[in-house]
C-alpha cells in the first residue's frame, strides 16, 4: 500500500512541477537541468505557489491540512507560498451515510436508531478527519438536539501513512535544498504530526471543549457546547447543538439587528482572554468554526486544536504587546534578548532600530490599512537577521492572530485593534505585578507558607545540630532573627488575607 502511495504523490509532484521548484535549490545545479529536460509533456506556465497548492489538493485531506499548516509558518515560507497556501479550503467530500451508521454501532456496540431517538445520516459538515451529523437524545437522556462528530474510518492508517511518506520527503528536502536546514522541514512534519494524532481523538476534543465552556462560564461574550460525555468515545463525540447565523454572513447578521463593530471588538478581548487570563485558546478561529447567537454572543465550534502557554509565555508576550503598543521598541529588543530568545551579545540598540522599522508604520491606522501577514512575515525576517528563535509554541497563537485579523477586518474594518486590546492588557499586568497580584499570590501560597514557616525552628535547629559546638553562638543569634522574621512574615500574610476578604476581591 505505501508504494502505491509513493507512486501517486511521485506522479503528482512531477506532474506540477514540484520537483524543479526543490531541485532549482540543488548547491549543484545540475540536477534542475534534468528536470528541464523533461518538461515538454507538462504544463508548468502557472505560479509556483498554485502549483504547490494544486499538487496538495490533489493529493488529498492530509495534504491538504499540512498545506494549511504550512501556510500559518511565515517564518519559514517565502511570501508567495504563504499566501497561497492559506487560500486552500477543508472542504472534503463526506464519507457515506452507512460507513457513520456503522461507526456508531461499532462506538456504541448497538445501532443509531437504539441510541438516538433521532439521526439525520445526511452529515451537516464534512472536513478531513471528521463529519457531523444532526441527532437528537432520547427521553430519558434529556431529549436535547445535539451534534454528533463521527471521525473517518480507518483514519489513523492511512495517517501514519502519509506522514511517513512526509517525513522522507523532508529528509531528502534537507539534504538538496540549499535552505533545507534552516527551515528545518523535519521538525515542521513532527510539529503537523503532533496536532494530527491529536484530533484522532474525539475524547481529547471533547476535553477541550469541556475547558473552554468552563472558563467562560456565564460569559456575555462567547458560547460554547456543551459536552454530552455519556456518548463520547474515541470516534464519536456528542455534543450541545448550536443555533446561530455563520460569522461570514455578514449581511444577515446586520438584517438580524447585530452590531457589528461591537461583535469585532468583543472577538478581539475572547482572543486576549484566553490567551492571558487562561493560557488556553482555541487554536482554529476561521469563519467555518464561529457563529453568532441570537443575542450577539459568538458561537464556538469544533475544538480539535487548541493552544496552551505557560506563566512565563504569558508574561512575556504581554509585555510584549504592551511595549509595542507604547511604541517602546527598546523594551521589546531587552525582552527578547533576556528571554534567551535571541543572543545575549545583540546589540539592544541595533534590535530595537530594526523593530521600529517594522512597527512604527502600522500605529494610529485602522485595521483594514494594517496587514499582519506583512508585519509578521517582516518581524520574521528581523528575528533571522538576529539569530531569533522562533518558539514553537507561539505558532499556534501566530495562526490564531491571523485568524482574528480576518475576522475582524470582515466585520469592522476600522476596528483600531490596538485602541481595543491595549487597556485590557495594561489591566491584566496590574492584575499580575501589581498589588492584586502579589495578594492573589499571596492567598495561592497561603497553606504552604502556612505549613513550612511553623518548621522553620525545627529545620534550623537540625541545621545547628549538624554545626560544630563553636558555632553556635552566630547561629543562635541567627535563629533568633529567623524566628522574629516568621512571626512578622504571618502576621503580614494575615492581614492582607483578611484585608482582601473583607474588599469582595476574592
Amino acid at each position: 500500500m505505501r508504494l502505491f502511495r509513493l507512486l501517486k504523490i511521485a506522479a503528482v509532484a512531477s506532474r506540477f512541477g514540484l520537483d524543479e521548484m526543490v531541485l532549482e535549490h540543488e548547491p549543484s545545479g545540475r540536477l534542475v537541468k534534468l528536470a528541464k529536460a523533461l518538461q515538454f509533456w507538462r504544463d508548468l506556465s502557472a505560479p509556483r505557489a498554485v502549483r504547490l497548492r494544486l499538487a496538495l489538493e490533489a493529493l488529498g485531506p492530509i495534504f491538504v491540512k499540512f498545506g494549511q499548516v504550512l501556510s500559518t509558518r511565515r517564518d519559514l515560507m517565502p511570501t508567495d507560498i504563504a499566501d497561497e497556501l492559506a487560500k486552500l479550503q477543508d472542504r472534503v467530500p463526506p464519507f457515506a451515510s452507512d460507513l457513520a451508521l456503522a461507526q456508531i454501532e461499532k462506538a456504541y456496540g448497538r445501532p443509531a436508531n437504539e441510541v438516538f431517538a433521532q439521526f439525520d445520516p445526511q452529515p451537516v459538515a464534512s472536513a478531513s478527519i471528521a463529519q457531523v451529523h444532526f441527532a437528537r437524545l432520547k427521553e430519558e437522556d434529556g431529549g436535547h438536539e445535539v451534534a454528533v462528530k463521527i471521525l473517518r474510518p480507518n483514519m489513523s492508517a492511512v495517517i501514519e501513512h502519509d506522514l511517513a511518506l512526509m517525513d522522507t520527503f523532508a529528509g531528502l528536502l534537507e539534504r538538496l535544498w540549499a535552505d533545507g536546514k534552516r527551515l528545518k522541514p523535519r521538525e515542521v512534519v513532527a510539529e503537523f504530526a503532533k496536532y494530527l494524532r491529536d484530533e484522532l481523538d474525539l475524547m481529547r476534543e471533547a476535553a477541550n471543549a469541556s475547558q473552554l465552556r468552563r472558563n467562560f462560564t456565564d460569559s456575555t461574550l462567547l458560547i460554547v457546547p456543551e459536552v454530552h460525555w455519556d456518548f463520547c468515545t474515541s470516534t464519536v463525540m456528542v455534543m450541545e447543538r448550536m443555533h446561530g447565523v455563520p460569522i461570514s454572513q455578514t449581511e444577515r447578521l446586520r438584517n438580524e439587528g447585530i452590531d457589528l463593530s461591537k461583535l469585532s471588538a468583543a472577538g478581539v478581548e475572547i482572543f486576549f482572554t484566553q490567551v492571558f487570563r487562561d493560557g488556553f485558546f482555541h487554536a482554529d478561529m476561521h469563519p467555518g468554526n464561529i457563529f453568532v447567537a441570537a443575542d450577539g454572543r459568538y458561537i464556538a465550534l469544533d475544538f480539535g486544536i487548541v493552544g496552551t502557554l505557560t506563566d512565563t509565555d504569558k508574561n512575556y508576550l504581554a509585555q510584549n504587546f504592551l511595549a509595542f503598543f507604547r511604541r517602546d521598541y527598546k523594551r521589546v529588543a531587552e525582552a527578547h534578548i533576556e528571554s534567551g530568545w535571541a543572543p545575549k551579545d545583540t546589540r539592544v540598540d541595533e534590535f530595537e532600530a530594526a523593530i521600529r522599522a517594522v512597527c512604527e508604520p502600522i500605529f494610529d491606522r485602522p485595521l483594514k490599512d494594517i496587514s499582519f501577514g506583512k508585519v509578521l512575515l517582516r518581524l520574521f525576517q528581523t528575528s533571522r537577521r538576529f539569530n531569533v528563535e522562533i518558539q514553537p509554541q507561539l505558532v499556534m497563537l501566530q495562526k490564531t492572530l491571523l485568524n482574528i485579523e480576518g475576522l475582524g477586518r470582515q466585520l469592522d474594518p476600522e476596528l483600531d485593534l490596538w485602541k481595543t486590546a491595549k487597556p485590557f492588557l495594561e489591566r491584566w499586568m496590574s492584575e499580575q505585578v501589581g498589588w492584586r497580584g502579589i495578594v492573589r499570590n499571596l492567598k495561592q501560597e497561603a497553606p504552604y507558607l502556612a505549613r513550612t514557616l511553623p518548621q522553620l525552628p525545627r529545620l534550623v535547629h537540625q541545621r545547628l545540630a549538624q554545626q560544630p559546638p563553636t558555632d553556635l553562638q552566630p547561629q543562635i543569634e541567627q535563629l533568633t532573627r529567623a524566628v522574629r522574621r516568621q512571626n512578622l512574615w504571618l502576621a503580614v500574610i494575615a492581614l492582607i488575607l483578611a484585608a482582601s476578604l473583607a474588599s469582595g476581591f476574592y
